[in-house]
């Protein structure tokens, strides 16, 4: 009689890999998904912090007149908003338009492309409500907007999300400039004087060497008797560690 091949052969190779497919895929999905929460984390917490001190101090100039214009709850479902909206826009090749050109215009752009995005990710999360929540009809949102809905406090929250990305995306452009933790060790370390130059001298020096960069070759640097060897030598020595 002819033998059949065992199929639950734990030697099987067909076997094998169809188990080691799907844990790698879970593999990938879960770190995916741990990659993208870290990125959210810093602009959430920025904005779930800058919303609610906005909160506070509104609701204590409008104390005397006992109206509150907002609750903490609101302003941590705009921070989650907002975090995943600079989620969507990290995604996006344009945020990188302007990296290689002078600071200023990095800035700018990318507080005006983020602002854009949560101005519409916050009309999206209205009109969800207003459908799902509200149960109205979708075809009526935009009579809505049109009549009802309140645009002089949406331009007002507005207004402070686009101050508050200039001040997010300014401290994470810095942030980059300097490198992973410098900034964090600048601000924060125990014994300044580990740094070889005081604070000052030391980024005159780093903005010196990035215009000796900009202005040689590579092969000027690797010629020891050139005058750009000896300029880079020059801006190192005191930058290095001894």
């Amino acid at each position: 009689m002819r033998t059949q091949p065992a199929l639950l052969d734990d030697h099987h190779p067909a076997i094998d890999v169809s188990l080691k497919k799907p844990s790698g895929i879970a593999r990938r999905i879960g770190a995916r998904i741990l990659h993208e929460a870290r990125e959210a984390v810093p602009p959430t917490l920025f904005f779930f912090v800058g919303f609610n001190f906005i909160v506070f101090t509104t609701n204590l100039l409008l104390a005397d007149y006992a109206i509150a214009v907002s609750n903490f709850m609101l302003a941590t479902v705009a921070a989650l908003v907002v975090g995943k909206a600079v989620l969507v826009a990290n995604a996006m090749p344009y945020l990188r338009r302007y990296d290689r050109a002078p600071l200023i215009q990095p800035i700018l752009y990318k507080t005006a492309f983020y602002w854009v995005i949560v101005f519409f990710a916050r009309l999206l999360e209205r009109f969800v409500h207003f459908s799902l929540i509200e149960r109205n009809p979708p075809g009526d949102f935009f009579p809505y907007l049109r009549t009802t809905f309140s645009w002089h406090r949406f331009s007002a929250i507005s207004l402070w999300i686009f101050v508050l990305f200039l001040i997010y995306v300014i401290a994470s452009e810095v942030s980059h400039l300097f490198g992973p933790g410098e900034l964090r060790r600048l601000f924060f370390t125990s014994r300044p004087t580990e740094l070889q130059l005081n604070r000052r001298q030391r980024i005159r020096e780093l903005l010196r060497l990035s215009r000796l960069m900009d202005t040689h070759s590579i092969d000027e640097f690797r010629n020891q008797t050139s005058p750009a060897h000896g300029e880079l030598i020059e801006i190192l020595q005191p930058l290095a560690r001894k």
